[in-house]
């Protein structure tokens, strides 16, 4: 079945994909979905009321779907670009105050690393980094650096450096018990939606942001932001926009909506969102959410089992990990060499900085011969002397 599905996709027809938590590749029906949304568009005319009845109930069906993946309220989730876009709506969004806390992960993607810096220069926040990746002590340690200035915790579910999963639940637990008021948890969801099965309601997060472009094998340009109802009164817009405003009938602006449109700001390329929405009902047809869990979860424990019997190969986690991310590296170093040696035998993984290491993706449409194949070209390389 894994094999007739895979036909779905050209970019693995030639190849050995194993960079799913950089980009996902397109499935022939989404992308054919983004090419008819476009030819419709203009058939119809681009800026008329018959591409507006083209556009609205596409964007309806995807914040319907979106909802029901992360089993929220239709109406607490924006439509954005990306990751990126949805944490700074967050991170710009509140009321800072100087001598503000902010509290950062010591796994977090660069670009939500530089926002928070320039928010602690621009406002006078104190920004603390915790020591999260590899750290048993985790829950302890968020615990111990709360006081009554954190405002934020933020923090990746996934660890898209080392593959770890953190216990997010139990984090957002504590930030919340904190005395005057909640500390708020920001989740970079980058490396979630998609690959593990999520509940945001029950989870408690106040906010999380994600995209379709990875592990759902969307096109890149659309994610979201989910903001929880508790949360929703904490933030307001960064950047004000057509989309999220409430007009007069003369035209003017006299309000912002009042669920999550409030925060999208103008006019995005619509076509891709029926791309994601046909992407996720693809992923769908293969089988629900926690089977493609458990399938890229138990090909990423092969390859991690398999690499640890590799003498030049050390794996970053101690243990299996509980996400499709198996992170390594070589002894003697030559990562950058390793990922252009296999790339150049069809085998595509990526070379990660921070940590120095190489990270291998496995999804649900990753075959086990992949996997040995991937194991037996690193030996390979393992093998070969420098130069």
């Amino acid at each position: 079945m894994i094999e007739h599905h895979r036909q779905l996709f050209p970019a693995l027809a030639h190849k050995t994909y194993f960079n799913y938590g950089g980009q996902g590749p397109l499935s022939t029906p989404a992308l054919e979905a983004i090419q008819q949304g476009f030819a419709e568009i203009q058939r119809r005319g681009p800026f008329s009321q018959a591409a507006a009845e083209w556009i609205d109930p596409v964007t309806r069906q995807l914040r319907r779907r979106l909802a029901e993946r992360l089993k929220v309220p239709v109406q607490c989730l924006s439509l954005t670009e990306n990751v990126t876009i949805g944490s700074d709506l967050v991170l710009w969004g509140l009321d800072w105050q100087p001598g503000d806390q902010l509290l950062l992960g010591d796994c977090e993607h660069p670009g939500v690393v530089a926002t928070a810096r320039e928010l602690s220069r621009r406002f006078g926040l104190e920004l603390i980094t915790l020591p999260v990746g590899r750290n048993p002590q985790l829950l302890e340690t968020i615990a111990a650096a709360l006081t009554p200035r954190t405002r934020l915790l933020v923090l990746s579910p996934v660890l898209w450096n080392t593959g770890e999963v953190l216990p997010m639940t139990d984090i957002v637990e504590i930030c919340h018990q904190t005395p005057l008021r909640p500390v708020r948890v920001l989740a970079d969801a980058a490396q979630v939606l998609g690959m593990l099965p999520q509940d945001l309601t029950a989870s408690g997060v106040d906010f999380y942001a994600f995209t379709g472009h990875k592990w759902c094998g969307g096109p890149e340009g659309v994610g979201g932001l989910y903001v929880s109802p508790a949360a929703a009164d904490d933030l307001r817009p960064t950047l004000a926009g057509w989309r999220g405003v409430i007009k007069d009938e003369s035209g003017d602006p006299v309000a912002f909506v009042s669920d999550g449109r409030r925060l999208e700001i103008s006019t995005s390329a619509y076509p891709l969102y029926a791309g994601l929405s046909t992407a996720l009902r693809v992923a769908d047809e293969w089988g629900d959410e926690r089977q493609r869990y458990r399938r890229l979860q138990s090909l990423a424990e092969q390859l991690w089992f398999g690499l640890r019997q590799l003498d030049e190969v050390e794996c970053l986690l101690s243990e299996p990990p509980a996400s499709g991310l198996v992170s390594f590296r070589l002894r003697n170093g030559r990562h950058g060499e390793l990922v252009r040696w296999l790339e150049q035998r069809g085998l595509q993984v990526r070379q990660l900085l921070s940590p120095n290491c190489v990270r291998a993706c496995t999804h649900y449409l990753t075959l086990e011969s992949e996997v040995r194949d991937l194991t037996a070209a690193i030996a390979e390389f393992s093998g070969l002397k420098e130069g």
